[in-house]
């Protein structure tokens, strides 16, 4: 019998009734040993095709994508996150779910939609939501009825996996530690943290937040054990003072690690800084290997990389991470593009993400930006999988990053006169050539003490952004 934290009744429209049961409070939660420290090598070794993919598709998507930012026939707004639609209606998890479970009918196929789609845009791995902050689960949970299973019969979170992996992708879960479903989440202790009713006394009385931290511990132990192998735990997220310990955070950490042995993590568990409106380099800077694998800037790229830290930059292709019907600042595919560039060279990851709407299907203007950078990965993906921070400064005209015995140089604004100037250092060039020349013709080339001249053809190869490899 499925132990539940609620019990979820839907009609089949519109009724829907929620009536708490149990929160599992009287079971024993097993600890888990902090696995054994990793050598550098050894790290290396488990880090290495994540450093090498350098691009990933995250989907956010649940019951809040049905809504698309449209809340009893009103627009929520035209910008910012719709997965936290919820939170900005002040609605109770009774009211939201009576408006959004209706609105959540995923159509057979979406999975393959969308694992297709990741691999045709250029994509080596899928991050996908498993539950966010309004607390709804994707997967098939023994410790409640809020989930995909109870509510339309199906774990759509197999159905992604599956999916995932028969297009060769590597897959991540984004789970939330946040919780505003479950009735022991004590948001009035986690006061750092979002909640649709902050600031208003718990309507079911004092809370337990150990009751919620147990559930969350029991739910990450099915994420790591049901689904196969886990490549990515993306956590989301803490602030300081509801941070680390209020999540029992090293206890997950190392359950993850037990049960998923090559699993890579981010390091939201911990503290976080704000959403950086500027410059993103300080979460860089604070990183900490024992928090962590990598570090997550989100929608701003740093102005420079650090050498020894790992870090992936997460972004919107519009300004809502869940589907908003209302939103259409779009970023031009010619952005996305030379936003991978910028952030490769500098030596990180970028996740971008898609919001499907409510039955699962991804907005026509996600499909073609996706398909153009694919489009443009499939003539140019060498200069990006696989390699390092440039060993140079940025040009003004475009970007570098490195590769063994390559320098591959990314060129925003085509020169008219038709040459490159390209620092050489010490490299002992041997030729250069275009990406985009089957033939990969050697580009006449002259040397200076401080610089290589390549020339061009005069005309681009490509609008967006045209690659020169120089090897040595």
């Amino acid at each position: 019998m499925k132990r539940a934290t609620y019990f979820l009744s839907v009609g089949l429209v519109t009724a829907v009734s929620l009536i708490p049961i149990s929160s599992c409070a009287e079971e024993e939660v097993s600890h888990v040993t902090v696995p054994r420290t990793e050598t550098k090598e050894q790290r290396d070794v488990r880090m290495q095709w994540w450093r090498e993919s350098r691009f990933g598709m995250f989907v956010h998507w649940g019951l809040y994508s049905g809504l698309a930012g449209t809340w009893k026939g009103k627009p929520v707004g035209e910008r910012g996150g719709m997965e936290w639609i919820q939170q900005r209606v002040g609605a109770d998890t009774w009211e939201y779910a009576h408006e959004a479970v209706p609105l959540f009918r995923p159509k057979e196929g979406f999975a393959r939609d969308w694992a297709k789609l990741a691999r045709q845009a250029g994509c080596r791995y899928l991050v996908f939501t498993t539950k966010h902050h309004d607390g709804f689960c994707l997967f098939n949970s023994e410790y409640t009825t809020y989930d995909a299973h109870d509510l339309i019969g199906r774990d759509l979170c197999k159905e992604i996996v599956d999916a995932t992996a028969d297009e060769g992708l590597k897959v991540g879960f984004y789970h939330s530690v946040i919780d505003w479903h479950h009735p022991q989440y004590d948001y009035i202790a986690a006061d750092q943290l979002p909640y649709p009713l902050k600031g208003k006394p718990s309507p079911n009385g004092p809370r337990n937040h150990d009751i919620y931290v147990d559930y969350l511990h029991r739910q990450a132990r099915e994420l790591f054990s049901n689904y196969g192998p886990v490549d990515v735990i993306w956590w989301d997220y803490s602030k300081k003072g509801n941070e680390g310990p209020f999540w029992r955070a090293n206890e997950l950490m190392a359950m993850a690690r037990s049960l998923q042995p090559a699993i890579i993590s981010n390091n939201r568990l911990y503290h976080i800084p704000h959403i950086e409106k500027d410059d993103s380099v300080d979460r860089l800077r604070t990183w900490k290997p024992e928090q962590g694998d990598f570090t997550t800037p989100e929608q701003t790229i740093p102005s420079t990389g650090i050498g020894g830290v790992d870090w992936e930059v997460c972004m919107t292709m519009n300004t809502t991470w869940g589907y908003s019907e209302h939103d259409h600042a779009w970023k031009s595919p010619e952005t996305l593009i030379r936003n991978l560039v910028d952030i490769v060279s500098k030596g990180g990851n970028y996740l971008l993400n898609i919001g499907p709407k409510g039955d699962g299907s991804v907005p026509a203007e996600s499909i073609e930006s996706m398909r153009i950078i694919g489009q443009w990965m499939a003539t140019n993906g060498e200069a990006i999988y696989g390699t390092t921070a440039s060993p140079f400064e940025r040009p003004s005209w475009g970007r570098y990053t490195g590769k063994a015995s390559k320098l591959c140089v990314h060129v925003f604004d085509w020169p008219a006169d038709g040459t490159l100037q390209v620092p050489s250092g010490e490299l002992g060039v041997t030729r250069a050539y275009l990406l985009a020349d089957s033939d990969r013709a050697a580009l006449k080339t002259e040397r200076t003490p401080n610089a290589l001249t390549i020339h061009v053809p005069r005309q681009a190869p490509d609008g967006i952004v045209s690659v020169v490899v120089v090897e040595h």
